[in-house]
This record gives C-alpha cells, structure tokens and sequence, in this order.
C-alpha cells in the first residue's frame, strides 16, 4: 500500500477515487511544523537558523502519518504546487524521516484523473530552491512582525502588529487618503445640446467643446451664461464626421490578483471569499451521474497566464461548435505573464471547458456557480477573435461654438459574445448616433448646463488596493487576501461603502513606520525584496544573504526607536450614551471584532455594548431609531435601537424620504456601477428611483 500526503480531507477524497485501491490518501490539515508561536524561533547568531517545532494540537496527525508511513511501501507528497506547499513536504520529509533526494514529490495544477495519473507517473525529488525562497520569505517576515509589534505594543497599544507587506498595504490606504484630505475641489460647467436632423425623429446629444480650434472650460455661472446668449438663434451644422474601426482584444484569462479584482467589480465578493469559494473548486465537487468528485478549475495561486496546448484545443472546438470558425483566432492566443510569474503554473481556467456552467449548475452553491461562470467565460473569451467596433466621432458648429457627439456599435462581437471585463462595462453601452452626414443641418432641441466639481482620488477597493499591490510588486498571489484580512482585523482600516478609510489608529501606524523603520514601510523596497525571494528560488542567491542584508540595518532602526519614540496616548473618544450601571459616559474603544462601547470605569464597572451609529431615521415599526449594527460575521446592517422588543432590520442603508407609492421609507441602493439610487424598503412595493444630480 502506497501512502499519499495532501493538505486537505476535501483534496484527499478527491485524489482518493482517482488512484484506486494501493493508495491510501490522507491530509495534513495544512503545516504540521513551523516557527513556535510563544517566541521568536530564529537563532540569530546562529546563521539565522530557524527553530521548528511541531504545531500545538497536530501531534497526533503527525503520529498517525508517522505510522501510516512505515506500514506504506512508498510515500508520495502531493502538497500545493507553490513555495509553501514544498514547504509542507519539506516538513514532512524530514517528520517522516524520508530521504531528502527521495523522488517523493508529486506535483499536478488541476485534479482530474488525467493530471493526477500523469503526476503520479513522474514523481521527483524536492526542490530546494523553492523550500530555501519559502524559508527566506517565513524567516524574514517573523523578524519583522516579531521584533517591531512588540515596540508597538509598548509604545501605542497592545494587541498591533506590523508586517513587511500590510504595512505597505496600510501605507498606501493612509497616503490615498491623506491626498483626499488636502484636495480642493473645482468647479466647472458642462453644457449638452440635444439635436435631431429635419428628416428623422431620433434624437441624440452633443457636449459643447469651445470654438472650433480650442477647447473652453466653464468654471462659473457667468461663463456659462455667456455661452448659452452665444448659441441662441444660430444655425447648428455638421461639420466633420469621422468613422473609425477599432479592434478590443479579450482579456488574458485569470491569475490570482485579476481573479480577486473581477470578483470583487461583478459578484461583490471580498478577496477571502473568493478564494475560499476558487479552494473548493480546485480541490473538487461532485458533478455528473455518478457524483464524481473532480476539480472544476486549476490551481488558484498563480501569476502566469500560461495555457497548456491541450486546454487550448479544447477551447478552439466548443468556440467553434458553439459560436462558429469566424470566432476562431487562426492561432491560438498567448499572453506574456509578468516578469516574476512563476511559468510552471498555469492561468486560472476549466480542467474541462465541456464542464459548461449552466449544465453543472445544480451541484453548486449559488455562489461556486458564480465564481465558476466567472472563469469558464473569461477563459473561453480569451481564445477568441476581437471584438470590432465602429467608432463615430461628430463635430457640430453653431456660430463659432463647437459641440462633439459620439457614439460607437459593434460591427463584429468577437469575445464579447460571451464576456465583458467588469472596467469595460460602462463603455460598452456607449450610445449609438443616427446617420449623420457632413454639411448637413441639425435642429437644436435644447440647451442644459450642469454644475460639477472634480473629485477627490478615490479611496481604495478591495479590487483597486489588489490592482496597485500587483503593478508595484508589493506581496505574492497567496499574500493579498490575508494582508486586507490582517488590517481590517487590527483595527488600522475600517470599510465604508465598500472602500478602505483608515482610522486614527492606522494613521499613527504608519507615521511611526515612515519615522523609525522607512524601508519597512517604503514600497520600491518591498518590491525589491519580492524579486530577492525570486532570485532564491531561481538558485542565483542563497536565502540567508537575504537576511544578513537586511537585517544589520533592521537591528539599528529597532533599538533606536526602542530609546527615542515616544509612548503615542491614544486617547478613548467619550460619546453622550450613559452607561447603566454607574451613569458615566461610554467611550469607544478597539476590540479584535472592531469598534465597541464601554464603561470608563473599569475594572470596578465591566459595562460593555455593541456601537450604534444613528442613522436619523426613525424605526417604521415602533418611531425608535434605526441604528448601524454589525452581525457575526462582521457584515454591516440596520436594526432599531429597541431592539429586541422590535426586531426590524434592513441590509441596505435607510434614508429620511418617503416612498411616493406606498409611504414606507426609502433604503440606498448601490450598485456594482457606482450610481447611487433608492429603492422602497417595502418589499411588496418595488419602487426605485435614482439620485437626483446638480443641474440648471
């Protein structure tokens, strides 16, 4: 009996059926062995050798594979195909006392039978390089977060930590803001004229321009004034109109990051659940007759958009089954990863484009559906022709004033049939111009001018925050979703409307950082030590020259700050709510689960309740007021203040405004497209209505 080792009880259920009666498959639940969690663990004198230990609580699992091993004939590591998963091999070679050259390792980027065979056919020894660039990587940040949180702890409050990527995460969120902060809004004016021509009904608009060889900015009333007196009683011609043809290429299929940043634009989701939800279809769901259990997608820890010749034959065939040979590139499509992008790996795709969504949707959850639909389309668009566009740009001169209209339609869908990148969207629905031809003469409908003022930097998504880390080389495919987790979770960012503001807190943080430890906190160093790693694991540098170059300088930093900074007194926020108990006015105070309110008295008073954040509507069921609440899982909804006798609720955000249907109150609606709108809270009714914009 041969005996293999995966991370997973899903992973080992799924290889388990594939490999039949002589293997028996059982999971490490993840490392068995790592740094001790009560100490540092690195010997610092000693070469920066690293101190191992058996993890609290997996003693038995690792007994039991201890056993397992010796009555196996052979065993195979069939760890994740990244660092970490050599890692956890490593470990359990030298656990299970396996030779190190041992051809133990199997390594496959998607679980199918297929994959599974041919990895198991070709076994080899681990790669030392990869273990030494993961060991560089566990080493170095368990420096960092060990010996600076401490400082932390003393100097502004316990319970924070600082890590080499989150905070230069935090960094940017703090730096984003602050640029909101200082930023001074502008007025400006735009004016849009609506035409139609004297033989066909359809009307469509134009933006004024300036004059015809220059553009004019509105920034006042009186300018616009002064325009809109010019553009009375003129005569409005066409005077050039120029038709284009534009190729849009599909996007290259998903890598980690641009699989976080689509889920996050079209489904909504956070960066943890969707790779909770992409683990689960890796590692296999029953589908079919027979409830096989097979890996729906490949691995999902990847920078390279790589694309096996099989998978992309597969793709060629249902393309041009289903949508026909004009869809069908000559060759198939490549894309160039990124210079760091691991090449082993593959882009994120079907294990089998015959696995059509919609056929297999009842074994999913609602959401694996999503995110499966998500890849299968984007995967198949990325193996199909262009989409062509007609673009049609239009100048209208009335007097000496200028309008420009334009409008495009598609001439040949391409990709688009079947996907659109959630950025595009928008353009896609650009308006389409009637038939309009130079010299020709247009009727002036009317003339609207709107106010606006330029707007701040937007504060960061989960999507946009992801996209900067990825371009500026700051962490890894498996490092973002954990890095947001570990931010929000210290209490250095909060989320509102789905950005990221930093609070007190974060900006104190990081001030310190900047101070005391600016290569800590500085992004092209970061970036830098993420190409460092790299070189490891290309063999071109040992991985203790990484540690012996940055920590010398590290050591000075730290003791300086150690004798100069300065405790940081935070002092807790008093809000107007009395506690019960003894009558003093609550403050706010940081917990692990985030903002809460307590009594100042402690330890002699212990009050403690939930923060409630008045929204100024009154409750529909009892006139209380409606209140921000958080549930469990940290999700934000709206409950009266009386609660428990009332019980009302709403996800979506209330407003003081009636409906003009039924009179219930009205909720904010937002959509994945940013325009914001209301929508009646009463169910049954259904009325929605946008916010209403500044215009004269």
């Amino acid at each position: 009996m041969n005996l293999v080792i995966v991370e997973s009880p899903a992973k080992a259920r799924t290889i388990s059926k594939f490999l039949g009666k002589n293997f028996r498959v059982k999971a490490s639940m993840g490392h068995l062995v790592d740094l001790p969690k009560s100490q540092l663990g690195i010997e610092i004198e000693n070469n920066f050798s690293p101190k191992y230990i058996t993890i609290r609580g997996k003693g038995k699992i690792l007994k039991e594979l201890k056993e397992s091993s010796k009555k196996s004939r052979k065993v195979y590591l069939a760890t994740d195909p990244d660092r970490e998963g050599e890692a956890i091999s490593w470990h359990l070679v030298n656990s299970l006392d396996i030779k190190e050259d041992e051809p133990c390792r199997v390594e496959f980027h998607e679980i199918t039978r297929e994959a599974i065979k041919d990895a198991f056919s070709k076994p080899r020894p681990l790669d030392k390089n990869k273990i030494d660039a993961q060991q560089a990587r566990r080493v170095l940040d368990r420096l960092v977060g060990y010996l600076l949180s401490p400082l932390l702890w003393d100097k502004v409050r316990k319970g924070l930590s600082a890590g080499r990527v989150q905070s230069v995460a935090l960094r940017l969120i703090c730096d984003r803001e602050k640029e909101i902060e200082v930023f001074i809004p502008e007025e400006y004016w735009n004016i849009e004229g609506s035409f139609k021509n004297s033989q066909d009904k359809e009307i469509f608009t134009a933006k004024f321009y300036g004059k015809e060889k220059k553009k004019i900015v509105l920034n006042s009333q009186e300018e616009v004034n002064h325009v809109l007196e010019g553009l009375q009683n003129k005569k409005y011609v066409v005077k050039k109109v120029q038709t284009t043809e534009k190729k849009r290429h599909p996007s290259p299929p998903f890598i980690t990051s641009t699989l976080q940043q689509e889920a996050s634009r079209k489904l909504g989701f956070t960066s943890k659940k969707t790779m909770m939800l992409a683990q689960q279809l890796y590692e296999g769901i029953e589908v079919g007759q027979r409830k096989e259990a097979v890996g729906l997608i490949t691995y999902i820890r990847t920078d390279s958009t790589k694309i096996s010749s099989v998978a992309q034959e597969d793709a060629a065939d249902l393309i041009k089954r289903q949508f026909g040979a004009d869809f069908l590139p000559a060759k198939p499509r490549n894309y160039a990863s990124r210079k760091s992008a691991q090449e082993a790996h593959e882009a994120i795709r079907p294990t089998s484009v015959s696995r059509d969504p919609d056929a297999i949707k009842r074994f999913l959850s609602k959401d694996q559906y999503k995110l499966y639909k998500l890849i299968w389309e984007r995967f198949i668009a990325s193996q199909m022709q262009p989409a062509l566009i007609e673009q049609v740009k239009v100048d209208i001169l009335g007097g000496q004033y200028l309008f420009k209209a334009s409008g495009s339609k598609i001439i040949f869908p391409g990709f688009m049939a079947v996907y659109i990148e959630g950025e595009d969207d928008e353009t896609e629905k650009e308006k389409q111009l009637p038939l309009l031809e130079e010299g020709q003469e247009l009727i002036l409908l009317n003339l609207q001018s709107s106010q606006h003022f330029t707007q701040p930097p937007p504060r960061y998504s989960e999507a946009s925050l992801i996209k900067t880390m990825e371009n500026k080389g700051i962490g890894r495919p498996s490092t973002y979703s954990p890095t947001i987790d570990t931010i929000l979770n210290r209490g250095y960012v909060v989320r509102e409307q789905k950005a990221f503001k930093p609070t007190e807190l974060g900006f104190i943080v990081v001030d310190i950082l900047k101070k005391y430890f600016p290569e800590i906190i500085d992004i092209s160093f970061t970036a830098q030590m993420e190409d460092k790693l790299d070189r490891v694991e290309a063999g071109e540098i040992p991985w203790r020259s990484v540690l012996k170059d940055f920590y010398p300088a590290f050591r000075e930093r730290l003791q300086e700050a150690k004798e100069k900074m300065e405790k940081v007194a935070l002092e807790d926020e008093e809000t107007d709510e009395k506690c019960p108990s003894c009558g003093k006015n609550l403050v706010k105070k940081h917990g692990r689960y985030g903002v809460f309110l307590a009594c100042p008295g402690f330890p002699d008073c212990r009050y403690t309740m939930p923060l409630k954040v008045d929204t100024g509507v009154k409750c529909p069921l009892c006139q209380g007021d409606i209140v921000e609440r958080k549930s469990k899982k940290g999700r934000k909804f709206y409950g009266c203040s009386n609660y428990p006798e009332c019980n009302f609720i709403s996800w979506n955000k209330p407003v003081d405004k009636k409906c003009p249907t039924c009179g219930y109150f009205m909720v904010e609606k937002r959509g994945r497209k940013k325009k914001t709108g209301y929508q009646c809270g009463n169910k049954d009714c259904g009325h929605q209505e946008q916010k209403e914009s500044k215009s004269s």
